[in-house]
């Protein structure tokens, strides 16, 4: 099975409606700013009929080992406040983008020149966005 095709076998799960005030939502903002993300977006995708979660949040590491140590401390303090473990996460060999899935909402950790390559901001536009400090 490709990545993509993780995508149409999986489902967003109906239970629990993520807002910015969920506690999952809260702690994963709070875990980046305490391992000094910078830039860091949240895409709320809740009426993008097309998207796979409730909310995207974004962010930038200056290097490798920060990106590493954020998505390390995003998934540990989740895990430790919240009770979840992600449901995937992928890029920690490449040490460019790192994205952590909780299926209701996805976090990506990216260097700046892939986060400016890819621009995921532009391609879910559609989408109202909210910057976090």
């Amino acid at each position: 099975m490709n990545n993509l095709d993780v995508l149409s076998t999986r489902k967003k799960s109906s239970v629990t409606r993520l807002t910015r005030n969920t506690k999952i939502f809260k702690t994963i903002i709070n875990a980046i700013l305490e391992k000094k993300g910078q830039n860091i977006v949240s895409l709320d995708l809740r009426k993008i009929p097309e998207a796979v979660s409730d909310f995207f949040i974004i962010c930038e590491a200056t290097n490798p080992t920060q990106l590493k140590a954020i998505a390390d401390f995003v998934e540990e303090d989740v895990k430790e406040k919240c009770g979840e473990v992600s449901f995937k996460h992928e890029g920690r060999q490449a040490q460019q983008w790192i994205l952590i899935d909780y299926v209701n909402v996805v976090v990506h950790i990216m260097l700046p020149e892939p986060r400016k390559f890819y621009q995921l901001e532009e391609m879910w536009s559609d989408a109202l966005s909210m910057e976090h400090s």
